[in-house]
């Protein structure tokens, strides 16, 4: 329900009832992630979606009743091949949905307005809720902050809360969200129980170092994928608001001296991607040789063939070793035949999330991977 907060605050500010229906898991070709929510007032107004469009109609309906009768619910909505048209996912796969009322005098309500105020603002935070388990259990919620303190609780027997607030701050620190299991008293023991958890984070950071004309379409390319966006070029003349006026910031700076301080400053995470399109040694050598020591999402480097082996062999001779040469994408993008800016950006943005996605980048046509490709497992951690 955090990919709908702005909304979802504006109502509960405005004193709105309304019941939200949550994708809890998937299996399959499912066009929506755990954790996209459709969310219906008391007035019948609609805002997110669950599937793309598939069961809206279906969980609408529910969420008309959750809000009637108060109750939480779990549905599931999946293919079904005897019934073309019967109410479920045409495109394949399954999905759970929790519909959950948040009436006025609904428990959680206090809960998932810290919740939704907190995500509206772009602050780190995670909701905690029962997804399965006991009836008594389902729907309780919890908001988690980065610094381990939490409101509301899951109200189960022995460290159900505890569990779930070392749970929810693991997914926190990956600015993940997804699923875990436990059992109903926090361990693995007891009746299961499973907990949707909800991440809300800043926008992952993309830095472009280097301002050229590619470099002012990749900004727009990472603002539309939801990147924090720095242009960063020891050149003052180039690197001008004027010339990126949809950057959020603009640095002039050497590269590698500003990813250095942006590192100690804890600006860096596994999500941010570095974008080198200098394609000049003298700032791409020493850039790298700090880059591909991070641990960052994604490392590309602008230049030709020729370009990348000169490059490699003078990485190799700072000391970089073939293993972390191999995170290195360089020549930067996928092989769209791109020539303009625009293309080149789009070819770029395409392989940052093939390589956060797992993807192949293959035409999907004749090609027999998975269309949407499910994050691995989470295990539950041990708890004392």
């Amino acid at each position: 329900m955090l990919d709908i907060a702005e909304e979802l605050d504006r109502w509960i500010r405005q004193g709105r009832e309304f019941a939200v229906a949550s994708v809890v898991a998937t299996n399959g070709s499912s066009p929506r992630q755990p954790g996209a929510a459709l969310a219906v007032d008391s007035d019948g107004e609609a805002v997110g979606s669950v599937s793309g469009g598939c069961v809206e109609g279906s969980v609408y309906e529910l969420c008309r009743q959750a809000l009637a009768d108060g109750a939480c619910l779990v549905e599931r909505f999946g293919y079904s091949d005897e019934d073309a048209f019967a109410v479920g996912l045409t495109c394949g796969g399954v999905i759970d949905v929790l519909v959950t009322p948040v009436r006025a005098d609904s428990p959680q309500r206090d809960v998932f307005a810290a919740a939704c105020r907190a995500a509206a603002r772009g602050a780190t935070a995670a909701l905690a809720r029962v997804a399965r388990g006991p009836a008594d259990l389902l729907g309780r919620a919890l908001l988690v902050r980065s610094d381990g303190t939490y409101e509301g609780g899951l109200g189960g027997p022995g460290a159900l809360d505890r569990t779930a607030v070392a749970e929810a701050r693991a997914l926190l620190d990956a600015g993940r969200t997804g699923s875990v299991e436990t059992g109903a008293d926090g361990s693995r023991c007891g009746a299961p129980v499973t907990l949707l958890v909800e991440s809300s984070v800043p926008a992952p950071r993309m830095i472009v170092f280097g301002a050229i004309d590619f470099a002012a379409a990749l900004v727009k390319a990472g603002k539309f994928l939801g990147h924090h966006v720095t242009v960063c070029d020891a050149r003052p003349v180039f690197a001008t608001r004027a010339r990126f006026p949809e950057a959020d910031e603009v640095v002039v700076d050497w590269p590698h001296r500003y990813l250095a301080a942006t590192r100690d400053a804890g600006g860096i995470d596994a999500r941010t991607v570095l974008c080198v399109l200098t394609h000049d040694a003298k700032f791409d050598v020493p850039l790298l040789e700090l880059a591909l020591r991070l641990p960052v999402a994604y490392v590309g480097a602008m230049g030709s063939r020729r370009t990348h082996l000169d490059r490699d062999d003078r990485l190799r001779a700072v000391g970089l070793t073939e293993r972390e040469l191999a995170r290195l994408h360089s020549p930067i993008g996928l092989d769209l035949g791109a020539r303009t800016p625009e293309e080149t950006a789009l070819s770029i943005a395409a392989e940052i999330v093939a390589a956060r996605r797992g993807g192949t980048g293959v035409s999907l046509t004749g090609a027999h991977t998975p269309i949407h490709r499910t994050p691995a497992p989470l295990r539950l951690t041990e708890t004392a």
